[in-house]
């Protein structure tokens, strides 16, 4: 599933792509990626507009055009951004296809299509949209992130991923963070000291720099999800076994030693 780093790939490709250039055409090869707009809409307000500097909040990613509305991504569990030559063959799963000015076309790709496009009319539209979301993990500051983890019941797994607290953090790099914190993921989030919530954040602050690089969660071998899918997956640190459960709906990875 496309996490914070993933997207801000999709907003660089954005930017390189498309920022500047003017849609010429619009391809909808598939209208169930389309949230709250028509085919026949996404054409007339779109089609000859010029992309703006995109920009990201959590998991979503927000195309301006100039004058005209902007396009707002979700990507779901199985959606991206590309960059594509006009001779390039068309994915099976590529559901839109914006044609650009110099010939390059924006794709977006998507198997599941589980969410998808908005169109947002206004900057008020677009902060509707978005309405729901805590502070974005990239850019939130100490303070914020410490009163997050003070004011919310639940594990601090469940706080981390909760998009309305901390917006962009998904079951990977929550899992990557409290593992380098030494935070057990179903420690209630309250419980936390000063310190320890300081350390969760500092570790928040190192595996989100190193994923943007990679734009993605890396699978190192030195990280803990690189080892997490392994057969008999062992700690990384410590080299003890590593313990696998569902916490909030999602598979949780720890190790019990090191995260005690």
């Amino acid at each position: 599933m496309p996490e914070l780093p993933d997207v801000e790939g999709f907003r660089k490709v954005l930017s390189s792509c498309a920022h500047g250039r003017r849609v010429t055409d619009i391809d909808v090869r598939d209208a169930g990626v389309l949230r709250g707009v028509t085919t026949r809409r996404l054409r007339r307000d779109v089609r000859g507009r010029r992309f703006g500097e995109p920009w990201r909040h959590g998991k979503w990613l927000i195309g301006p055009t100039d004058e005209g509305p902007a396009l707002v991504w979700h990507f779901g569990m199985t959606g991206a951004l590309l960059c594509a030559s006009a001779d390039e063959p068309v994915h099976a799963h590529d559901r839109l296809v914006f044609t650009l000015d110099d010939e390059r076309e924006l794709r977006y790709r998507d198997q599941r299509k589980l969410q998808g496009v908005h169109v947002a009319d206004s900057d008020d539209a677009v902060a509707h949209i978005l309405c729901h979301l805590g502070p974005d993990a990239l850019t939130v500051d100490r303070e914020t992130f410490l009163d997050v983890l003070a004011n919310r019941r639940g594990s601090v797994k469940s706080v981390l991923m909760d998009q309305s607290a901390l917006a962009g953090l998904g079951n990977l790099l929550c899992d990557e963070i409290l593992w380098r914190a030494r935070a057990a993921p179903t420690r209630p989030a309250r419980t936390l000291g000063t310190a320890e919530a300081g350390k969760v954040y500092a570790a928040m602050r190192r595996v989100l720099k190193s994923s943007v690089e990679a734009e993605c969660v890396p699978s190192r071998r030195t990280w803990l999800t690189g080892r997490r899918d392994d057969d008999e997956p062992r700690c990384p640190r410590c080299h003890g076994p590593l313990l696998s459960r569902r916490l909030s709906s999602r598979r949780t990875v720890w190790c019990p030693h090191c995260q005690s």
